[in-house]
C-alpha cells in the first residue's frame, strides 16, 4: 500500500482549497487531493461574482448590515465584519494573479445582486468562478512545492485514536486512488478541508456531480461538531429544460432587471411584488419560497425570468455564457423569458470552526462552503461565499504557519482484507435515486414535522444497509459518496427537526413564525 509524506494536505481543489495551497505553498510541501480534474468543483461553476466594497460610496457598515439582514439574525457579526472587512484584499489578490475582471471605464464594474443595498459584486461577465479557477490552477500547476492528486476520493481522516496516542488529533488521511484502484496514506501534521458543499443530497441541485459531503460527513465521523446544517438555500432560478442539468442562471439577471412571470397559462403576470417589497431583488429564500408558492398554486412546472426588455446588446455583453447556453437549446433571452425552477444551491451549515479555520480536531482546519464559519445565519447574501472561499484560505493557513511541524507517527496501511467485490452495485444507485427524491419531497422549500419523520426514518434504514455494503466490500467512488450523502442527509434532518421556528432557508408548517431568541443548532457526534 502507497503511503506519502507531506507537511500539508487540502482535500477539495475550489477557490478555498487552491487559494490555501498557494498561500502554504513558499514554504511547505503541500498536497491536493480531489476527487475528479482539478475544475470539477462548484467554484468553477459559480457566475454571479465575488462580493466586496470597492466603491467609495458604498461602506463596509453597509455590507455587513446587509449580511446580517439575509442571515435573519443568525449571522455572527465578528465573523461577518471579519469576512467583509478582509474582501477588497482578496479582491485586489486575484487581480496580482491575473484574473481579469469587468471593467467599465477603466474602473472594476460592480454589479448588484438580490439583498445587497449597493453595488459591490466584482465579476467575470456571468462566469467569474470558471475565471477564477482557471487563473488559480495554471499557478498552482507550475507551483513546485505543490503536488496534485486527481481522482482522489477522502476515505476517512486519521486521527491518533488509531495509533493510541493523545490528546486526539488528525495525521492524515486515507484516499481512493480512482485510477489504481488502491486506497493510500497521506500523512501530514495538518489536514485542511475544502471539499465544498452536499447539494447532491437532493434530486434537482445547481451543484456538480462532486458536492456530495465528503469533508463535513468525514468531520463528523472523526469527532467534530456540525452547525446549522438545516439551513440548504435554493437558488431561484435554474433552467428548467429537460436537455440540460443543474444550469444555474445567475442571480445578477434579475440584478440588472430581470422580472419574474408567471406562464401565459396562469396570466403571465409578474408576482414577486406581492411576495416582497423588494421584489425580484430580495433575498434568495424568500424568492425561492415565491416561486415554490406560485408553481404549487397554480400547478406549474416552472416560471419564467424575462430581462428581454432589455437591449440586446447589455444583454450578450453582461451575460454571455447564459445567452449561448440558452440560444443552444432554441431560447433567445433577448426576445423570450427563461423557464426556471428553484433548486438546491448551497450549504450554509457545515463543520464548526473559528476564525482561523480551527475544527474541534486539532491539526484539522475547514475552509470554504464545507464550513460554518458563522458568515451565512439562515440565509448566504449572494456572491458572499466566493470571497468567503478567501478570507479564510489566508486565515487558516496564517494559522498553519505561525506553527511548527509537529512529528506525526507511522500510520497504519488501509486494511481490506477481508473484503470482497460488490456483486451487487444496484443497490448503491438505487439508495442513491431513493435519498436524494425522498430529501427533496420531504426536506425541501417546505418542511413540516411528519415529512422530516419520514426522512429520518428512511435514512436510518439506509445507513444500516450502507454500513453493512461498506464493511463488507471493497470501496468505490459511489459508494463512499452515498456513504456521505446519507450522513448529512441526517445531519440535515436532525438540525430540521431541533428548530421549532420558521427562520430564513428553513420554513415548517408546523412552526410558521420566527423563535424570539434565535439560537445557531449545533449537533456533537457521540465519541
Amino acid at each position: 500500500m502507497t503511503s506519502l509524506d507531506f507537511d500539508v494536505v487540502i482535500v477539495g481543489s475550489g477557490l478555498a482549497g487552491l487559494s490555501a495551497a498557494m498561500h502554504l505553498a513558499p514554504t511547505h510541501r503541500v498536497a491536493v487531493i480531489t476527487k475528479r480534474d482539478l475544475s470539477d468543483g462548484s467554484s468553477n461553476w459559480a457566475q454571479g461574482g465575488i462580493a466586496a466594497v470597492m466603491d467609495r460610496g458604498d461602506s463596509f457598515d453597509s455590507h455587513v448590515d446587509d449580511t446580517l439582514v439575509a442571515g435573519a439574525g443568525l449571522s455572527d457579526p465578528t465573523a461577518t465584519r471579519f469576512v467583509v472587512e478582509h474582501a477588497p484584499e482578496s479582491i485586489e489578490w486575484l487581480r496580482r494573479l491575473g484574473v481579469p475582471f469587468s471593467q467599465e471605464h477603466g474602473q472594476l464594474h460592480l454589479t448588484r445582486e438580490g439583498g445587497h443595498s449597493a453595488r459591490r459584486i466584482v465579476h467575470v461577465t456571468d462566469a467569474t468562478g470558471a475565471a477564477v479557477q482557471k487563473t488559480l490552477i495554471e499557478h498552482v500547476r507550475r507551483t513546485p512545492n505543490i503536488t496534485l492528486f486527481e481522482h482522489h476520493m477522502l476515505v476517512d481522516l486519521v486521527t491518533s485514536r488509531r495509533v493510541g496516542e493523545v490528546p486526539e488529533r488528525c495525521l492524515g488521511l486515507y484516499a481512493l486512488d480512482e485510477l489504481a484502484d488502491e486506497v493510500v496514506t497521506f500523512r501530514a501534521p495538518h489536514t485542511i478541508l475544502a471539499t465544498g458543499g452536499a447539494g447532491k443530497v437532493y434530486l434537482y441541485t445547481t451543484n456538480p456531480d462532486t458536492a456530495t459531503g465528503d469533508g463535513i460527513a468525514a468531520a463528523w465521523r472523526a469527532g467534530c461538531r456540525v452547525t446549522n446544517m438545516e439551513f440548504i438555500q435554493f437558488h431561484p432560478t435554474c433552467l428548467y429544460h429537460p436537455l440540460v442539468k443543474s444550469f444555474l442562471i445567475t442571480e445578477a439577471v434579475r440584478g440588472e432587471g430581470g422580472r419574474l412571470l408567471l406562464p401565459q397559462s396562469a396570466g403571465g403576470t409578474r408576482f414577486m411584488p406581492e411576495h416582497d417589497p423588494r421584489a425580484e431583488l430580495a433575498p434568495r429564500d424568500i424568492v425561492a419560497r415565491a416561486i415554490d408558492f406560485e408553481m404549487k398554486k397554480h400547478g406549474l412546472d416552472c416560471v419564467y425570468l424575462d430581462i428581454s426588455h432589455q437591449p440586446a446588446d447589455f444583454i450578450r455583453e453582461h451575460f454571455p455564457n447564459i445567452h449561448a447556453r440558452c440560444l443552444e437549446l432554441g431560447i433567445d433571452i433577448t426576445k423570450q423569458p427563461i423557464p426556471v425552477v428553484p433548486a438546491a444551491h448551497y450549504t450554509c451549515g457545515g463543520i464548526h470552526t473559528d476564525l482561523s479555520g480551527r475544527t474541534d480536531l486539532a491539526g484539522l482546519h475547514a475552509i470554504g462552503e464545507t464550513a460554518y464559519t458563522g458568515l451565512h445565519g439562515a440565509n448566504r447574501l449572494a456572491s458572499n461565499s466566493l470571497v468567503e472561499c478567501m478570507v479564510f484560505a489566508r486565515s487558516a493557513t496564517q494559522d498553519i504557519l505561525a506553527m511548527p511541524l509537529p512529528a506525526v507517527p507511522a500510520l497504519p496501511a488501509w486494511d481490506e482484507s477481508r473484503v470482497t467485490d460488490a456483486d451487487e452495485s444496484v443497490v448503491i444507485s438505487h439508495n442513491w435515486d431513493e435519498l436524494r427524491r425522498f430529501m427533496w419531497d420531504y426536506v425541501g422549500i417546505v418542511r413540516t414535522n411528519k415529512r422530516l419523520e419520514r426522512a429520518m426514518h428512511r435514512i436510518n434504514l439506509l445507513q444500516g444497509e450502507i454500513h453493512e455494503f461498506y464493511a463488507n466490500f471493497h470501496v468505490s467512488r459511489d459508494l463512499l459518496e452515498l456513504r456521505n450523502l446519507v450522513t448529512v442527509a441526517g445531519l440535515i434532518v436532525r438540525s430540521a427537526q431541533s428548530r421549532h421556528e420558521s427562520r430564513g432557508l428553513h420554513f415548517s408548517r408546523d412552526y410558521p413564525e420566527a423563535a424570539p431568541n434565535p439560537r445557531p443548532t449545533t449537533l456533537s457526534p457521540a465519541r
